[in-house]
């Protein structure tokens, strides 16, 4: 008898449960749906204000207003979508997401900012992003932690499993001058409680490195993207337009040959020739910087 009305008692009760599930879910939608418009507010202002204190004036809001998003209960499951002022990229096996982007300099050079934000489906766990660009002297042979990142504004995740250790290469757009850019191949590893980026993985060319820079004109394009149907890493091979600037890396641009990293038993050995008839041509999805979006944008809708 007393199990009977225990029964009758939480069947009577679960469409409030259900009720107030729903509201709770709905309210927390509604504080995150705020959140993100603030977030577009203030990223449209940090990339195309003109004054600098504005534009990071705008970030340092923007920063607080995100870690107070991500503090939201299940804030992993919102996609902030409308937030163009940044990138925002799941690891493939939706263990973690990284939130990446830049302000730029009066005098053309960038600063970047993130976070890594770990998938834990409760209390938010983060690392935040510090860019220690200018201090690394030499980045490709640097491993450091979140706080000495190699700042730069990821498209494209790959896990890599069959290594000693799991890891995942971040592959990324690093703008630089005011006359040459950069493209980041990177490492993000986990270690306890902690994070690694950086990994003596790619072999070849001269040299083990930890990652691999690629700095170019920055008038030019440069093709860089993951082709997983043959675990390879392609990019253009970047020369100088003559043989005596040979050290002015902002004089390099594509050479109409490609180079590539092949991954082999959890370490990528570089190639020097990849025939890109073999490679199949659908294209990642290519970084654009969101001010020149911004300027694409305003420009169709002037013409239109």
């Amino acid at each position: 008898m007393k199990n009977a009305l225990i029964f009758c008692l939480a069947v009577a009760l679960m469409p409030r449960l259900v009720l107030a599930q729903h509201s709770d879910e709905n309210g927390r939608l509604k504080q995150l749906n705020l959140y993100q418009d603030t977030l577009i507010s203030l990223g449209k202002k940090f990339i195309n204000d003109e004054n600098d204190l504005e534009r990071k004036n705008a970030n340092y809001a923007f920063i607080r207003v995100l870690v107070s998003a991500l503090k939201m209960p299940n804030s992993f499951l919102y996609g902030f979508d409308s937030v163009k002022s940044i990138n925002v990229i799941n690891s493939p096996d939706n263990r973690f997401r990284i939130f990446c982007w830049h302000i730029q300099n009066n005098d053309g050079s960038y600063r970047f900012y993130g976070t890594v934000q770990l998938n834990t489906g409760g209390k938010l766990k983060m690392y935040p992003l510090e860019d220690y660009s200018p201090l690394t002297k030499n980045p490709e042979d640097t491993v450091s932690d979140n706080r000495g990142w190699y700042g730069a504004q990821y498209y494209k995740i790959i896990p890599v499993y069959n290594a000693p250790k799991p890891y995942y290469v971040l592959i990324g757009w690093k703008g630089y001058t005011a006359e040459a850019t950069k493209k980041v191949i990177d490492v993000l590893s986990f270690n306890d409680d902690k994070i690694q980026l950086g990994k003596r993985v790619f072999d070849g060319n001269g040299k083990s490195r930890d990652r691999v820079i690629f700095e170019y004109n920055r008038e030019v394009s440069m093709l860089l993207k993951y082709v997983p149907e043959q675990n390879l890493i392609v990019f253009d091979h970047l020369a100088p337009p003559d043989p005596k600037q040979k050290n002015d890396r902002k004089s390099y641009g594509p050479d109409l040959t490609y180079s590539g990293y092949k991954l082999k038993n959890g370490r990528w050995v570089y190639i020097d020739e990849v025939d890109m008839r073999n490679v199949p041509e659908s294209r990642d999805e290519e970084y654009v910087d969101p001010k020149k979006q911004a300027a694409m944008d305003r420009a169709s809708v002037k013409h239109n």
